[in-house]
């Protein structure tokens, strides 16, 4: 069973949409997204609960990122952005071949981040909301 509305031909990024470090990671994508890969969608809203829901990902595992490839496969934490690097355009593409590194290792050094991102980087009172350019790019 697939969500209803969601491009078939599109990843889907669910992010932190209250964490500035999430917020500007999500800038940085869609500026190197030469291709039109992505979609973006904040883990808070309404869609970003179902399609948590959908594919039966724990919340208490992951709070900060998902790459979601409809019907196909979904990646979470340290994985999510090294799948995310291989799409995007330029350096950072390379990063994505450090997939070969073990999880443990990948997910140790995320989840550091990951805990401290508030923190570090601060956090909105609410989502983030898209400017009328980007709002295509938003589901």
């Amino acid at each position: 069973m697939e969500i209803e509305h969601l491009p078939k031909d599109k990843q889907i990024i669910l992010f932190d949409g209250i964490c500035n470090l999430c917020e500007s990671s999500v800038q940085f994508i869609i500026k190197r997204d030469k291709n039109d890969v992505f979609r973006f969608v904040a883990i808070q809203s309404e869609l970003g609960q179902k399609i948590i829901k959908h594919i039966g990902i724990d919340t208490s595992k992951t709070d900060s990122i998902i790459l979601y490839i409809p019907g196909k496969a979904y990646y979470y934490k340290a994985e999510a952005a090294l799948q995310i690097a291989k799409k995007i355009k330029g350096f950072y593409a390379l990063l994505g071949y450090f997939s070969f590194i073990p999880n443990v290792i990948k997910n140790t050094v995320y989840d550091y981040i990951a805990k401290n991102r508030y923190k570090w980087y601060g956090k909105k009172e609410s989502c983030m909301i898209p400017t009328p350019e980007l709002k295509a790019k938003f589901l």
